[in-house]
């Protein structure tokens, strides 16, 4: 996977806004965005905008990372 940094604040702490990660395959086909923000991530599959995007918050994100 290739992952890009579309947008990026000059400031380290993570905006409400957040920040977004273009996900492409190696070929450059576009596979969606992740936006991380404050409260958590959203996965955007293909040109979907974020507020139709799949939501998670960073408890969920957290538990489900650490989840065996």
């Amino acid at each position: 996977m290739k992952v890009t940094i579309k947008s990026f604040d000059v400031n380290m702490e993570v905006k409400n806004k957040g920040i977004e990660f273009e996900v492409r395959e190696p070929d450059g086909t576009h596979i969606g965005d992740v936006v991380l923000t404050k409260s958590g991530l959203v996965w955007c599959k293909g040109r979907t905008d974020p507020k139709n995007g799949i939501k998670v918050n960073w408890k969920q994100f957290i538990a489900w990372m650490e989840d065996e």
